[in-house]
């Protein structure tokens, strides 16, 4: 079935193309919205917690941070109860985002899904909910398994 894989390559590549360009709109770069929208979700996270809801390393979200600090977008300060912690706060900037933004996103998914039914959004969410739980756990296997094939 290399079929799907090549096919869902280009797809990721096109629909990170038009993803990047959305963002860019609002002065962002693509990611950065992952990272707004955790905080949007619980603001005064630590880096370490967004990274493990985003599902990259921690130096990732320190250095997306570093550029949102310095773009406005949020602030790092120590935590109250145990100061070697630190905490992403949003700006008024960053909160503002929020509308924006998860409007794009809605926008850019209601025109790349506008050939498909309900039915067959539906049906896609699922098969896609289903290939990603699959990824997952393979990635959670060694190494040396996830390359064996099946007999």
């Amino acid at each position: 079935m290399p079929e799907f894989l090549d096919l869902h390559g280009r797809t990721t590549k096109a629909l990170r193309a038009l993803a990047e360009a959305a963002m860019r709109r609002h002065g962002l770069h693509l990611g950065q919205n992952l990272l707004l929208a955790a905080l949007w979700e619980t603001d005064g996270s630590r880096p370490g917690e967004v990274a493990a809801t985003l599902n990259v390393t921690t130096p990732t979200v320190v250095e997306m941070a570093t550029r949102m600090t310095t773009a406005g977008l949020l602030t790092r300060r120590r935590d109250d109860r145990d100061n070697r912690l630190v905490r992403l706060w949003l700006t008024d900037a960053g909160r503002a985002l929020q509308q924006p933004v998860e409007a794009e996103r809605r926008s850019l998914e209601e025109k790349v899904t506008a050939d498909l039914t309900e039915a067959e959004r539906d049906c896609l969410l699922s098969a896609l909910a289903k290939i990603h739980r699959s990824a997952s756990d393979l990635l959670a296997q060694p190494l040396d398994a996830v390359g064996q094939a099946h007999t």
